[in-house]
C-alpha cells in the first residue's frame, strides 16, 4: 500500500510539474505578443516554402531522404547582396525528429560571405536536410559553419533520384535552394547557422540547443502558433 501510494504521488507531482511549465511558457508568450508574431511568422513561411517545394512532384526532395532526415531546416528569403564583397543573412527554423513526431520548431540564423566579381542582390529559399549525428551535433552549438565537421552536399531532386549515392550516405547534411521558382540542389558550405537565442526564449523560455536536445515533448506542448511547421513535415514524414 505505502508503494502504491508513493507511486500515485510522484505521478501526481510529475503532472503538476508538467503543467506549470506550461503555464510558465503560455505566460511568456502573452507577455511577448510581438514575439508570438514574429514565431508565427517565420513557422508559416517555412511551412509555406517546403509545401510549395514538395508540390512540384518531379523537382521535389525525395521522401526517402526525408524518411531518413534526423532533422529538417528550413531558411525562407535569405538575402544576398553582393558588390565586388558579399553577404548574406536571413532567420528560419529547424524541427528534429522525435519519439513524438517532429519538434517544436527552433528559430535560427543562416549567415556568411563570399568575396569576387559578383554584383547584384536576390533572395534564395535554402533547405537542408541533416542526415546523422555529425549534422546534428554542429546544431547544438552556438556557432556552426556548414562544412566545417560536418560534410555538405547538393541534394538530389526528383522523384527517380537515387537516395544511395555514395555522396548522400556519407554527407550530414544535404543542402537546396531555389530562387525564381528553379529549385536545385545546391552546396552551402561556408555558411553559418546560429541559433537566435533572443526569439527563442522570448518564445518557449528556453535556448535553441535545449529546444533541439529534448526528445521527449508531446506534440500537445508544441503552442499553437507555431505548429504549421511540423506539421507541415509530418505529411512527408510520420516515421
Amino acid at each position: 500500500m505505502k508503494y502504491s501510494f508513493e507511486r500515485r504521488a510522484l505521478s501526481g507531482l510529475g503532472m503538476f510539474l508538467t503543467l506549470c511549465l506550461m503555464a510558465i511558457t503560455a505566460s511568456a508568450q502573452m507577455r511577448n505578443p510581438k514575439r508570438t508574431d514574429d514565431a508565427a511568422r517565420h513557422a508559416t513561411a517555412a511551412a509555406k516554402v517546403f509545401n510549395e517545394i514538395m508540390g512540384v512532384r518531379e523537382k521535389s526532395i525525395p521522401r526517402d531522404l526525408i524518411e531518413k532526415a534526423e532533422a529538417v531546416a528550413v531558411f525562407p528569403g535569405v538575402v544576398k547582396a553582393a558588390f565586388i564583397f558579399g553577404g548574406n543573412g536571413g532567420q528560419g527554423v529547424i524541427s528534429r525528429r522525435t519519439t513524438q513526431g517532429w519538434s517544436a520548431p527552433a528559430f535560427f540564423n543562416l549567415g556568411g560571405g563570399s568575396f569576387g566579381a559578383q554584383i547584384g542582390a536576390q533572395k534564395t529559399d535554402y533547405v537542408l536536410l541533416i542526415m546523422n549525428d555529425g549534422g546534428l551535433k554542429g546544431l547544438l552549438e552556438d556557432k556552426f559553419e556548414i562544412g566545417g565537421e560536418a560534410s555538405v552536399a547538393a541534394g538530389p531532386v526528383g522523384r527517380t533520384a537515387s537516395a544511395s549515392t555514395n555522396v548522400t550516405l556519407d554527407a550530414g547534411i544535404l543542402s537546396y535552394s531555389r530562387t525564381k521558382g528553379a529549385f536545385i540542389g545546391a552546396s552551402l558550405k561556408g555558411a553559418v547557422i546560429s541559433p537566435d537565442n533572443d526569439l527563442n526564449e522570448a518564445f518557449y523560455g528556453e535556448k535553441g540547443r535545449d529546444l533541439l536536445t529534448d526528445r521527449t515533448k508531446t506534440r500537445a506542448q508544441i503552442p499553437t502558433a507555431v505548429r504549421i511547421f511540423p506539421q507541415t513535415l509530418s505529411r512527408y514524414s510520420r516515421r
